[in-house]
C-alpha cells in the first residue's frame, strides 16, 4: 500500500483562511484516475477519508459524505457527447455553480475523479482550481481481480456507480435508479454502503468513439462555406495538441461589407464553436490565413 494511504489524519489547511480571490487557486487538488469502468466511484468515499479530502469532483457533481453538494452528473445526460461535456464543465451555468460553491466553502483538499490523467488536469483548469499536487491511481487502491471485476460489470450489465446516496440519486437520475450498492467491500470499507447507489444511464461508454479526421473537416468545411464571404477552401488540415484541435485554414473571400480581420475573427468563432457542440473535442486554435480577395 502506498505510504500517502496509512496517514490517519493528514495536516489541515496551512495558514489563515484564503480570500474569495484566492479560495480557488489555494486549494490543494488530488487526482484519482483510472479508465472508465474500473471502479473509481465505487472506492471515492474510501479514497476521499483516507487522503482528508473535504469534497470530491466525479462526473460533473461536488460530493461530500454521499450527498451532493453542488453540480449536475453526466450520467443524467442523454447522450455520450453531452455526458463528456458535462464531466469536464463545458457549460457555463453548471461550471459556475460549482466554482462558487467551492469558492464559498474554501475547502483545503478537493479530490478529481477523471479516466486520465490529462481529463484531470482538464477539469482542474476548467473550475480554476490549482495543479494536483499528487495523482492516485485505480490499481494503487484495487487488485487487478477486482479491477477485471468492475470492467465485465459494466461490459455486461452497463452499470454505473454515484459515490452519493440512494435519497439523492432518486432525487436526482428519475427512472434511472437500479440499486444501492450493497456488500461489495464488506469488512474493508465500513459505513461506505450508504454512500455508493448503482445507476444506468440512457447512454453506454462501452468501447471507444472515434471521430475520423475526415469527418471533421468535412465539419469544417460545411462551417466555413455556410454564407457568402468564403469563395473556396485551398487548403485545409487539423493537426492535435494534447487532447486538443488546432486547424489551420487558408481560404479566398469576398469581403461584402465586412473587414478581413473581423471575417477571420468570424470564422474562427464559427469554427471553434462548431467544432466543440458536435465533436465534444476542445479547439485549442484555429488559423485563418487569407489567400486571395475578390473585388
Amino acid at each position: 500500500m502506498p505510504e500517502y494511504f496509512t496517514d490517519p489524519d493528514p495536516d489541515p489547511c496551512p495558514g489563515p483562511a484564503p480570500t474569495p480571490a484566492t479560495a480557488l487557486s489555494s486549494i490543494e487538488v488530488i487526482g484519482f484516475v483510472g479508465a472508465a469502468g474500473t471502479g473509481k466511484s465505487q472506492r471515492a468515499s474510501q479514497v476521499a477519508r483516507q487522503n482528508g479530502v473535504d469534497f470530491v469532483v466525479d462526473d460533473g457533481l461536488v460530493v461530500a459524505r454521499g450527498q451532493i453538494m453542488a453540480g449536475k452528473s453526466a450520467k443524467a445526460e442523454k447522450n455520450m457527447v453531452r455526458a463528456i461535456r458535462r464531466a469536464i464543465f463545458e457549460y457555463e451555468p453548471h461550471r459556475r455553480e460549482v466554482t462558487e460553491f467551492l469558492a464559498a466553502h474554501a475547502p483545503c483538499r478537493v479530490m478529481v475523479i477523471a479516466t486520465s490523467r490529462g481529463m484531470m488536469e482538464k477539469i482542474a483548469e476548467k473550475l480554476g482550481l490549482s495543479a494536483p499536487s499528487r495523482v492516485l491511481d485505480i490499481a494503487d487502491v484495487a487488485s487487478a481481480e477486482d479491477i477485471d471485476s468492475a470492467l465485465r460489470e459494466r461490459r455486461e450489465k452497463k452499470q454505473h456507480v454515484v459515490p452519493v446516496s440512494r435519497t439523492q440519486i432518486q432525487r436526482n437520475f428519475a427512472g434511472k435508479l437500479v440499486s444501492q450498492l450493497k456488500d461489495l467491500f464488506k469488512g474493508r470499507d465500513k459505513g461506505a454502503d450508504a454512500d455508493r447507489t448503482v445507476v444506468k444511464p440512457p447512454f453506454s461508454f462501452d468501447g471507444r468513439v472515434v471521430v475520423e479526421e475526415e469527418a471533421i473537416l468535412a465539419m469544417i468545411r460545411r462551417l466555413v462555406i455556410v454564407g457568402d464571404h468564403v469563395r473556396q477552401v485551398k487548403e485545409l488540415g487539423v493537426e492535435t495538441d494534447g487532447d486538443a484541435l488546432v486547424v489551420n485554414l487558408v481560404i479566398d473571400i469576398a469581403l461584402d461589407g465586412m473587414t478581413m480581420l473581423n471575417l477571420g475573427r468570424l470564422l474562427q468563432k464559427k469554427i471553434r464553436v462548431g467544432l466543440s457542440f458536435f465533436t465534444g473535442m476542445e479547439v485549442k486554435k484555429v488559423n485563418v490565413k487569407i489567400n486571395e480577395v475578390a473585388i
